[in-house]
């Protein structure tokens, strides 16, 4: 029975704790720099007056610069094996899942400050860096672990090896074998 335990949990590592901690890392990072430019942006850094100064403004400005930098970190650490030649491509489906993050934590901000006019900056904190930031999180790590960095992706990395592999393989077994390995 303990084969089986260890079996089962060293497969739960494989398929998502191991991501989701790398994940965790890498989004902790982005969220110093998501929180640390919005309240620097509430709080006047780049002038008075102005649409960034106001909590969505701030917010999206904060969160295209987390989305950058926590892109390099995913794509070079977290889901480095799942990566694909077409970067263009991945950057563009990872910011379509960013925005939808985003979109999640300027909802929270909007019903806060707006809605139920909370309007101090502990409660846009709050609001936008808990509680947007939680659900968001969720929403973000399992898109990009199944549909950015999916296993499905055949442009990966991934894919790439088990390509190398079935050729490998074709060496030894016959042709039918060896392209359905290929297709797998």
């Amino acid at each position: 029975m303990p084969t089986r335990s260890f079996a089962i949990g060293h497969r739960l590592w494989e398929l998502l704790l191991r991501y989701a901690l790398k994940f965790g890392i890498v989004g902790l990072i982005g969220y110093f720099v998501d929180v640390g430019i919005f309240n620097a942006l509430r709080l006047g850094g780049a002038g008075q007056g102005h649409f960034f100064q106001e909590p969505i403004g701030a917010k999206i400005v904060s969160v295209v610069v987390a989305t950058a930098a926590t892109w390099f970190g995913n794509r070079y650490w977290t889901f480095r094996d799942h990566r694909r030649k077409n970067f263009v491509l991945e950057l563009f489906e990872f910011s379509v899942v960013a925005a939808g993050g985003l979109g999640i934590g300027l909802l929270c901000l909007w019903v806060s400050h707006y809605l139920l006019g909370l309007r101090s900056l502990v409660a846009d904190n709050i609001s936008t860096n808990l509680i947007g930031l939680f659900l968001g999180t969720a929403f973000r790590f399992v898109l990009y672990r199944f549909w950015v960095y999916g296993h499905h992706r055949r442009d990966g990395l991934t894919a790439q090896r088990h390509k190398a592999e079935a050729a490998a393989m074709a060496i030894f077994e016959d042709d039918a074998s060896a392209s359905e390995t290929a297709a797998g």
